[in-house]
């Protein structure tokens, strides 16, 4: 039964993991010359699974403004476990270091090193650093291209490597409306390019399109924004169902402060909820979904 509500979904689903697409597809989505919007912050959400079972959220808040990076660590959801540094020498000095905490009766030890870190447009260091994080002397988190070299040094042979899987990421632009990102919607996916678009095709036209595009093939374009603000729209990608929404009503009727907000969202073929007689799989229980969420605002 689950095999066949799969295959349902999927006839009705635009398939996108194609390498290769028509060039009249990608001409037409890349034609105008646009600057790209700009990235002022990215939020990742992991979830870790220790050897015990136990399980805990650790979210990191990569940011910046007109005075330079940084960054936010918050484990679970409670403002008080955040731990807090910026890259900005004269306000923090400290790019490389270490912090102790205690979360939930966890001792929580924190490596960090951003002093070679690179970065490319947005606020999230692309090479040159590394992120530990250990938990009861478990390996929970491990990021940067650094991170295997540090993490030899840093903690005992045979300490045990905890399950983590990136379960959300929130990436906030302003600018124009051209929107550039890449995400791996599962943890054995590849990279893909995502780019989006709302402007007018034609010369004289008064209502914008809006069109999405994954890996330079057009998966979405929604005529008269206007009328069509929100709404939403089913895409496979690596074996995958991602719900694709929109909502950009803030664009039209709240043009000041508002903003709109993109998102794909990975689920099984059982998410419909049409079938809850049937019991759900140890394996379906552990599997983790992820989100991609965007929000855009017009405003500098």
């Amino acid at each position: 039964m689950r095999d066949m509500v799969v295959t349902c979904f999927s006839e009705h689903a635009l398939r996108v993991s194609q390498t290769t697409c028509s060039s009249s597809a990608n001409e037409s989505f890349i034609s105008q010359n646009l600057s790209p919007s700009v990235q002022n912050a990215v939020i990742c959400q992991y979830k870790i699974t220790l050897s015990n079972r136990k399980q805990l959220l650790i979210t990191l808040t990569w940011c910046r403004n007109h005075l330079g990076q940084g960054l936010n660590i918050n484990f679970g959801n409670e403002a008080s476990t955040s731990f807090k540094f910026t890259t900005i020498s004269r306000l923090f000095r400290k790019k490389k270091g270490s912090k102790l905490v205690e979360f939930n009766d966890s001792r929580v030890e924190i490596f960090w090193d951003l002093s070679a870190a690179t970065f490319e447009s947005g606020p999230e260091p692309i090479d040159g650093y590394y992120l530990l994080v250990i938990v009861d002397s478990e390996i929970a988190l491990i990021l940067g291209n650094l991170a295997q070299e540090a993490a030899s040094k840093k903690v005992k042979n045979g300490t045990s490597m905890a399950k983590f899987s990136l379960v959300s990421r929130r990436e906030h632009y302003s600018g124009k409306a051209l929107y550039s990102t890449r995400a791996q919607f599962s943890n054995t996916g590849i990279n893909h390019d995502i780019l989006i678009r709302c402007v007018s095709q034609n010369e004289g036209q008064k209502q914008p399109v809006l069109s999405v595009c994954i890996d330079k093939r057009t998966v979405m374009k929604v005529k008269r924004l206007e009328w069509n603000f929100r709404g939403n729209q089913t895409i496979f990608v690596d074996g995958l169902l991602v719900d694709l929404l929109w909502d950009v009503h803030d664009w039209f009727f709240n043009p000041s402060s508002g903003y709109a907000v993109f998102m794909f969202r990975t689920r099984t073929g059982t998410d419909s909820r049409l079938w809850l007689e049937e019991k759900m799989t140890q394996n379906e229980k552990d599997r983790v979904e992820f989100s991609l969420l965007i929000y855009a605002s017009k405003n500098p």
